[in-house]
């Protein structure tokens, strides 16, 4: 049956059955001694439609009643209120029947007397009437509640009529979850599962906890369950659930007749919710609790388990090979042609969702010109993917130094270009030649820049940005530690989860503070402050990226770090002919200089950043003058840098300068 034939099959039905109940208006109004039963049907027309539909095709009215377990005298309680609302004469007729011309509407009392099988547990606030809110008493003051006049409610009305729409009250609490086809094989069996084991579930059906770091792949794989169990999905914002707890029933009750009147699943994401807010938790835990219609429960880690039956699924992006797969699909044969092989460098460094790959392709294609190779585009195009969560974690730092802006001695330079070469070529070790498939620990990237400040450590963590083409993030330690338990591990498996995406370059500066020595347990804050060391760890070891940590005091360092450290990159304090090469570089080419003499620059003992920060201010000194940089500008300059160094300027006279 087409939609346009089962609308008027349903609208037939509708009124057969409201002149069901007219027919029972009018005889009570005419106080008739022999009055034809409300559920007997209208000869000819309700069978005639009956015989007409398919087995599977049931007017709304018969669902509804089926669904709520109404009884034959409540369905004309609805039909009653229904009619008020849909034929004109109904108003009347329910004045005439009950003797008063100032009362045109339903009320109880006029429904006990003409209609047939009353019963007075119809009433009552438990019943299915007023229970699911399918109709609403209007109180009145001085008026009874049998005298009452009733209402059917808006939702219920439009449902009986053929007219589906989300009850306006869920409005900004759900949304629908729109179908998708974007599933990789993998994840498919995940939402199969879920579907089999609802239809296999005895009884109430268990809530099902979908964890993993990607929200929206957690998301496809909840609506494609409910497909395959032939349900339609909505999901709840967790931020948007009321703050009392007479809202939260409210919500329930509404939900849950929503769930029934389209046959839906209901999906909720923890994830916005803080730890710290208990409250919201517990008016949470309270809708897991009550709901009974089948339900996702989504987070990144999994929750403590609920007084009723729980079914847990890790949720994971696709795998390499999937990822492969759609990148190509995505690109077409034309663009994977232009790549030129290309394509397996992406797919090694980013680990994107589908429709995050589907979006870079799009901006891709959108970008590359005759300048940008598709690749390049494609490229640029995940990175801005990957960085969407890490944005709100960390600092990103847009690398600006390259290989010749760095003067340091050439075991130090070596061990850097290494970095960038273990990181280039981690899948073709681990995956093509085999070691990932031996163990998963120690795959993990990892340097440690130890060294004075202003030797260059941040300078170099830019270079290896800059030469892999990948995004640097400083981890702002104020923002991840914490004081309250257990909130520092949390913070930083955000960070590192966010990080995955993109395998992004993650600089912790003065990681000493972070990353110091695991303490003696004496109280409970020494047990977890351990815990948070070991679950760094244990991060630093699977960590796809690589983790660049920073420190002036590598004695501070925790000994078990030092082992699971890969590289150990010492930036000593720069001698004599490092200082003249850093002054010879220091100055860019458009500025003007005259006189400098590198051989007496380089005795001023500073380290690398104090020699950018006197060369900057002298260029400001000489700007103001209007002269170019001399070595008297440079002379002023070293004098203030000094100072705010606390150190005497002895290396050298002024008479040397001027």
């Amino acid at each position: 049956m087409s939609s346009a034939d089962w609308i008027e099959f349903n609208q037939g039905c509708l009124v057969a059955a409201l002149n069901k109940v007219r027919s029972a208006l009018e005889r009570h109004a005419t106080a008739a001694t022999h009055e034809l039963p409300v559920d007997e049907p209208i000869p000819g027309v309700l069978d005639t439609l009956k015989d007409e539909s398919p087995a599977n095709q049931r007017p709304a009215l018969e669902t509804l009643c089926q669904t709520f377990g109404l009884s034959e005298f409540e369905r004309a309680v609805l039909l009653l209120c229904a009619g008020v609302e849909l034929e004109a004469g109904f108003p009347a007729l329910c004045a005439k029947a009950a003797g008063d011309p100032a009362r045109p509407w339903p009320t109880f009392s006029l429904a006990l007397a003409a209609l047939s099988g009353p019963h007075w547990s119809a009433l009552a606030p438990s019943s299915a009437l007023r229970h699911w809110r399918l109709i609403e008493v209007v109180a009145q003051p001085n008026v009874s509640l049998t005298l009452s006049p009733l209402r059917i409610d808006e939702r219920i009305l439009n449902f009986l009529a053929g007219i589906q729409h989300l009850d306006e009250r869920l409005v900004g609490f759900v949304e629908p979850i729109p179908h998708t086809h974007q599933l990789v094989p993998t994840q498919r069996e995940v939402a199969q599962g879920i579907a089999l084991s609802w239809a296999r579930a005895e009884g109430e059906l268990p809530v099902v906890q979908l964890c993993g770091a990607d929200e929206s792949t957690r998301r496809l794989i909840a609506e494609a369950a409910c497909t395959g169990a032939g349900l339609h999905c909505f999901a709840l914002a967790a931020e948007s659930i009321p703050t009392s707890a007479g809202e939260v029933e409210g919500l329930i009750r509404l939900w849950e007749r929503e769930a029934a009147l389209t046959t839906s699943a209901l999906y909720i994401d923890l994830d916005p919710i803080e730890k710290s807010d208990t409250r919201t938790l517990a008016l949470v835990t309270r809708l897991l609790e009550r709901i009974r219609s089948p339900l996702f429960v989504s987070a990144t880690t999994r929750q403590r388990p609920l007084r009723r039956a729980m079914l847990s699924h890790d949720v994971r992006k696709p795998t390499p090979a999937e990822q492969h797969e759609i990148w190509r699909q995505a690109v077409g044969d034309e663009g994977a042609g232009r790549l030129n092989g290309q394509l397996n460098q992406i797919v090694a460094q980013f680990n994107l969702s589908a429709p995050a790959i589907h979006a870079s392709v799009r901006e891709a294609r959108a970008t590359a010109g005759e300048e940008e190779s598709l690749s390049d585009a494609l490229w640029k195009a995940s990175r801005l993917q990957a960085r969407s969560r890490l944005d709100d974690l960390a600092q990103r730092i847009d690398p600006i130094a390259k290989w010749g802006d760095l003067v340091l001695p050439n075991a130090e330079l070596d061990q850097l270009r290494e970095v960038t070469a273990h990181v280039a070529h981690r899948t073709t070790v681990y995956e093509s030649w085999g070691f990932g498939a031996t163990s998963s620990r120690g795959l993990g990237i990892s340097a440690l820049f130890a060294g004075t400040s202003g030797t260059g450590k941040t300078m170099a963590a830019e270079v290896l940005a800059n030469a892999l083409n990948l995004d640097l993030y400083r981890i702002d330690l104020s923002s991840v530690v914490s004081k309250y338990i257990g909130e520092t591990e949390k913070n930083l498996r955000r960070v590192f989860d966010a990080a995955e995406d993109g395998g992004a370059i993650l600089f912790f500066d003065e990681a000493d503070a972070l990353f110091g020595k695991r303490s003696e347990v004496k109280d409970s804050h020494d047990r977890y402050a351990n815990i948070e060391i070991n679950y760094l760890l244990q991060r630093m070891e699977s960590y796809r990226g690589l983790a660049v940590l920073a420190t002036n005091r590598k004695g501070d360092l925790d000994p078990a770090f030092l082992r699971r450290i890969r590289f150990v990159v010492n930036f000593p304090f720069p001698d004599a002919v490092q200082r003249a090469e850093i002054w010879r570089r220091i100055f860019p080419p458009d500025t003007p200089t005259k006189g400098l003499d590198l051989s007496r620059l380089a005795r001023l003992n500073v380290a690398g950043g104090s020699i950018r920060n006197i060369a900057l201010n002298a260029a400001f000194l000489a700007a103001d003058a209007n002269e170019p940089v001399r070595m008297e500008h440079i002379w002023r300059a070293a004098q203030r840098e000094y100072a705010k160094l606390e150190r005497p300027l002895t290396e050298i006279g002024s008479g040397d300068w001027l």
